[in-house]
């Protein structure tokens, strides 16, 4: 049997210390087990409220640079990176988006999204290949997410992507000074001058944290709870706010989507009849010609134009509806 190698005691972070409120959780009965997690999970909002700046000046970044041609990277491991690949693959479907505009990178690869790749997250330089094959560039936003924030995985990910000219993050759930610690100091020779200690500073740049301090867990440790419902929301509200800036939305209607399965038709169906005022089988012959697009199927509908007339328009507006329609009903 290989004994474990000792590790840096973690023991100061929030996300590894006991909830007092949970100390004999193993005693309670169901119903009590249940309304104690559902009592913490009511924190969560209010830590996400006390977030938002700093996750507004993160989504300026990541839309500025999606300008400009360039992608939102999440990069974690075990539940982060779980949760930074779901946000990433959703982002398609709800937003008819280039499935390398919104990218998801996880330690242990893709057969960590269902089983544990050991040692995985340990490796500092886990992501470089990957983030190789994205040609990073400076118009990129990657957003490092470790609830804990000592992934060094994530870390070397931040890194890297920093060395190509990247906007990096870190998306964690303990107060970013606790990460900070002091290189170590310059040998000084006798009778030299005894040099300055040096600040502490972080294990790789990050241009802007997001911190989403929720505070110890009901099960010591486990992030998987209220630090990964707080990513959750988290992400959610980067990469939905991105994508309405970018115009994916015409008031609070999802028009930048094709419709490829029943359900999406059925929706795109109601919107272009609803806003255009005509009926189901007049919107379906319009999004027929639309190639099954929304967005261009609302202006050939309300304008009276072919669909190459729609697309330019679009174009000139940067693919916003507001300009040309106004308003919607």
């Amino acid at each position: 049997m290989t004994t474990p190698t000792p590790s840096e005691d973690r023991g100061h972070l929030a996300t590894e210390q006991r909830l007092a409120a949970a100390a004999a959780i193993d005693a309670l009965s169901v119903e009590a087990t249940l309304r104690l997690m559902n009592t913490q999970d009511m924190e969560v909002p209010l830590a996400i409220r006390k977030a938002i700046p700093q996750i507004t000046k993160v989504v300026e970044i990541v839309v500025a640079g999606m300008k400009q041609g360039g992608r939102l990277i999440y990069c974690g491991a075990g539940t982060s990176g779980r949760l930074g690949v779901l946000d990433a693959s959703e982002c398609p479907p709800t937003f008819c988006s280039d499935p390398d505009q919104v990218v998801g990178i996880i330690a242990g690869g893709d057969t960590a999204l269902r089983s544990a790749v050991e040692g995985a997250e340990d490796q500092r330089d886990g992501a470089v290949p990957d983030l190789d094959k994205l040609k990073v560039t400076e118009h990129d936003t990657l957003i490092g997410i470790a609830a804990g924030g000592t992934t060094p995985y994530v870390w070397g990910a931040i890194d890297y992507a920093h060395s190509r000219g990247a906007k990096t993050s870190l998306m964690t759930c303990v107060p970013i000074k606790t990460l900070m610690t002091r290189p170590r100091a310059k040998v000084v020779k006798p009778n030299e001058p005894v040099s300055i200690p040096p600040r502490p500073e972080l294990p790789a740049p990050v241009y802007q944290p997001i911190e989403l301090l929720v505070g110890p867990e009901v099960l010591t440790g486990s992030t998987r709870m209220k630090a990964g419902t707080a990513t959750k929301l988290a992400l959610n509200m980067i990469s939905t706010t991105a994508m309405l800036q970018m115009g994916k939305a015409w008031g609070n209607l999802m028009v930048d989507l094709r419709a490829t399965n029943a359900k999406l038709m059925d929706r795109s169906i109601r919107i272009v009849s609803s806003q255009a005022r005509i009926t189901r089988e007049e919107a379906a012959d319009v999004l027929t010609k639309a190639e099954g697009r929304v967005k261009p199927a609302l202006i050939m509908a309300t304008r009276g134009v072919e669909l190459g007339e729609a697309k330019r328009l679009l174009d000139r507006h940067e693919g916003k509806l507001r300009p040309i329609l106004g308003p919607p009903r």
